[in-house]
């Protein structure tokens, strides 16, 4: 499959890319974020480190949700209790991406102006900006299905290492990831990237293909691992460099099949429909309490969306609703 095959339709940036090592079977995602990691960075103004540790959550996000197959919204939030008290992204199946950051931004600045943000490979900082906490893996498919979810607590630096730690104790699948994000220069923007390679665990040799030793597999998940981290940060984000050459230089040698990309946006589910559900549910005195200058103004805390009401508005919007009997 040729770069022209797979980016026809997507283009070079936003971007999940399937692949797989062969004869292996060990399977990977590529994704590479440009327009959309930025556009949902540049909504907000965060400060650096929160903008950068929400850009690796949005491709942590990107990467493991290219390995589910659902129908729905898959999230990933890290909640602490530092200088960062939750940042999340979440993605939809039709590869709508979105995301936040609550924090403290006396703490961001005094944990960035200590050097406490960044880890010794230049990764947002768990401990230094988060804290303590957990990470969260969430599929919701609708009302009508069960909602999965994990949880795991913070291990390591980085979140990857917490990621990592995730599929080792929950799932007992080894994965192995890297991503890279690049703060923009003066008047340039934001870029992401991160590769995820996964195998699962062949008790005995079951299941592996009848010409591939359980050495051999071991040995080729080893090699693997060292090929994936030898791809830099600059690889990893290079506007210039599709993702396909990238797996083709890292693991040409064992055979390297790419799948068709799916394509990424930044997209936000918030509504004025879903607003006005909330407004016309409200008590009188939390209504109240909301008005400013006899004005409701709700502000979508992805988007950044205004949604703003009269309290005329939310009367006539009551007895609408109450004569279709909503």
């Amino acid at each position: 499959m040729t770069s022209t095959d797979i980016y026809f339709e997507t283009g070079l940036d936003d971007l999940v890319l399937p692949f797989q090592i062969e004869p292996f079977g060990l399977r990977g995602r590529g994704v590479r974020l440009g327009p959309a990691v930025d556009t949902v960075l540049s909504r907000h103004g965060y400060p650096e480190p929160v903008a950068r540790l929400l850009a690796e959550i949005l491709t942590l996000a990107a990467c493991l949700a290219g390995a589910l197959k659902y129908d729905g919204i898959f999230t990933l939030q890290a909640k602490g209790d530092s200088a960062v008290r939750t940042v999340v992204a979440d993605v939809t199946s039709a590869g709508d991406l979105r995301g936040y950051a609550a924090f403290d931004a006396d703490k961001v600045a005094a944990v960035a102006a200590a050097g406490d943000d960044r880890a010794a490979d230049g990764s947002a900082s768990v401990p230094g900006l988060l804290g303590g906490g957990y990470l969260a893996f969430t599929v919701d498919q609708g009302a009508h299905t069960e909602r999965y979810q994990g949880i795991v607590a913070f291990e390591g630096t980085t979140l990857t290492d917490c990621t990592r730690a995730y599929f080792r104790e929950s799932e007992q699948i080894d994965a192995g990831l890297t991503i890279a994000v690049a703060a923009p220069d003066p008047g340039g923007a934001w870029r992401a990237g991160g590769l995820m390679v996964q195998r699962l665990p062949f008790e005995g040799g079951q299941g592996l293909p009848a010409d591939v030793t359980v050495e051999e597999y071991e040995d080729a998940w080893r090699r693997a691992m060292v090929l994936m981290a030898s791809a830099d940060a600059a690889e990893l984000v290079d506007p210039d460099l599709p993702v396909d050459r990238l797996l083709y230089r890292l693991f040409h040698e064992d055979g390297v099949r790419a799948y068709p990309a799916q394509q990424l946006q930044a997209g936000c589910r918030c509504s004025a429909r879903k607003v006005e559900n909330v407004l016309v549910s409200l008590a009188p005195e939390e209504l109240r309490d909301l008005l400013i200058d006899g004005h409701a103004v709700v502000t979508c805390e992805f988007c950044k969306t205004d949604y703003r009401y009269s309290e005329l508005e939310i009367a006539r919007l009551r007895a609408a609703r109450a004569e279709t009997g909503e």
